[in-house]
């Protein structure tokens, strides 16, 4: 850091605690996984991204390996295989030679002085822009992103490629190394770029990401707290990136656009208020019709052949048709939507979560339902609401098998179908994700049609609406209200009601470890 600190008065050292002074949150480090590694790295919109070069916005491998096969030359050495040079792709040319020639430090940098010979003139074209980077840059820049260069470089050649390339122009700082071999590497580029970035000395760490394909572009991250995404599609493995610990890994540079816009997407600005509501209710309304429809031709069917009082059994395979009838009506458009939302997930979320965490899930779930519906039994506020003492009473006297292929198979993934895939999913393109999960859970505990399940519904809608974002899977909502359901089930047949395990103290016990397995699984990512 010597040479860093003579150069530029300010380190790693210096940024870092600038942050802790003012209170803001450093970047963890990263242990495991490819698409995001750091379980405690918190997720935000990024204003400021600082791009590696070569193997990040350009293919530069004819030139560069061309260019070091004519310094070998030089020297003696042979190699007519450009494939072998590829490792040269990315850190400094001096220490590459050093590394993989075992050249010594005069020897390395007449190595360089070749190599440089052959790229000024022609090496420095024998390089391509990988496809769809124009259009990205653009449209970053278009949302009012500050995009930077930080190579190893020299910045003369960089200035000349992204000139040549005609993306200069969307770069507000290019720096890379100097042609007398100072800021070469890749922590002294990245202070440069940052010290340009913010001449005031102000870093938003937590704004800025650090984009390229090798090690030594995550290594130049985190030597200043800022997190790193590595780019696959380089010339660096992902089993490079994963050991560098590199906080996000993409595949291409779609996925890479598809990260970098997140926050930043058009979200239909055209339409008005009105028009979004009238989105939002479309597919209720489809739901509820379809499912009311259905539900009445088979009452005037019934009715037709004589059955005048339905029993506990008819009256809920009714309302399982019923709901196959709307779940299937919006089927299409969930899917639509339910896919859109985990594409957004998937690249702001950890691909395998440790099993410890589902455990914590699970934990939670069964602490806070059983928990809540002690609590409204124990209150007395399930007494207050008639309609929930008929539901409740209507609902037990269904047989076991029939009640749970109803209520816990069937009614679970229809719901789901409507309040988190299309609801919550439309929601949270609208709206920051903290307000979407609230006002998908109100909704949610609305439907029931009474206070008491309205209350419970809600409470329950958050937690599953919270645990869809958390995980990035639409299979988590479905199982947690099918558990939610079935423990409620068991509850009504099991006669617990009337033993010493309905009591205050279990009450409190099942909502404290409830809020425990919440609590920790919280601490270990943030996403609300």
């Amino acid at each position: 850091m010597g040479k860093i600190r003579e150069m530029a008065g300010w380190t790693a050292d210096d940024i870092n605690k600038k942050e802790q002074n003012s209170g803001e949150k450093s970047a963890k480090p990263a242990s495991e996984g490819i698409r995001r590694t750091a379980e405690q790295t918190e997720w935000q919109r990024k204003e400021y991204l600082l791009f590696d070069l070569d193997g990040t916005l350009t293919d530069p491998k004819i030139g560069i390996t061309t260019c070091v096969q004519y310094a070998l030359k030089a020297f003696g050495i042979e190699e007519p295989d450009l494939d072998k040079l590829e490792p040269f792709i990315g850190p400094p040319l001096q220490q590459s030679f050093m590394e993989f020639y075992n050249f010594s430090e005069e020897q390395a940098a007449q190595a360089v002085e070749k190599y440089r010979e052959r790229f000024a003139e022609e090496g420095i074209f024998e390089n391509e822009v990988y496809r769809g980077i124009p259009q990205m840059l653009k449209a970053l820049k278009n949302r009012g992103i500050h995009l930077a260069v930080a190579s190893s470089k020299p910045t003369v050649y960089v200035e000349r490629i992204l000139e040549h390339f005609r993306i200069r122009q969307y770069f507000e700082v290019v720096v890379g190394s100097e042609l007398d071999g100072t800021r070469t590497r890749k922590q002294e580029v990245v202070l440069e770029a940052l010290r340009k970035l913010f001449p005031a000395g102000s870093i938003p760490k937590n704004k800025i990401y650090m984009i390229g394909d090798r090690k030594f572009d995550v290594e130049g991250a985190k030597a200043f707290g800022i997190e790193s995404v590595g780019v696959s599609f380089g010339y660096g493995s992902i089993q490079e990136l994963m050991e560098a610990h590199a906080d996000y890994s993409v595949r291409s540079v779609e996925e890479l656009k598809g990260f970098l816009m997140l926050g930043f997407e058009d979200i239909r600005k055209d339409l008005t208020p009105f028009q979004k509501v009238w989105i939002l209710l479309f597919h209720f309304v489809i739901f509820m019709a379809v499912r009311g429809l259905v539900k009445n031709l088979i009452l005037v069917f019934l009715g037709s052949r004589g059955v005048e009082v339905l029993t506990p059994d008819q009256a809920a395979l009714i309302g399982m048709v019923s709901n196959l009838a709307g779940g299937a009506a919006i089927f299409k458009g969930a899917c639509k939507i339910i896919r859109r939302t985990i594409q957004d997930m998937y690249l702001t979320h950890l691909t395998y979560e440790p099993k410890k965490n589902y455990a914590l899930l699970a934990l939670s779930c069964a602490g806070l339902s059983l928990g809540s519906m002690m609590l409204i039994s124990l209150s007395g506020l399930a007494g207050a609401s008639e309609t929930f003492a008929k539901v409740s009473a209507a609902q037990g006297s269904v047989s076991l098998g029939l009640a749970i292929l109803c209520f816990v198979l069937v009614s679970p993934a229809a719901e789901e179908l409507l309040f988190r895939g299309i609801f919550y999913g439309y929601l949270r393109k609208f709206m920051d994700i903290r307000t979407a999960v609230i006002l998908s859970a109100i909704l949610f505990g609305v439907f029931h049609g009474n206070m008491v399940q309205a209350v419970y519904a809600t409470a329950m809608g958050y937690l599953i609406a919270y645990a869809y974002e958390y995980f990035g899977s639409f299979k988590i909502p479905i199982l947690m209200h099918a558990g939610m359901n079935l423990l409620m089930l068991l509850l009504n047949v099991s006669g617990l009601e009337k033993t010493f395990f309905y009591s205050w103290p279990v009450c409190g016990i099942l909502l404290l470890a409830g809020s425990a397995a919440l609590f920790f699984l919280a601490r270990k990512k943030r996403v609300l």
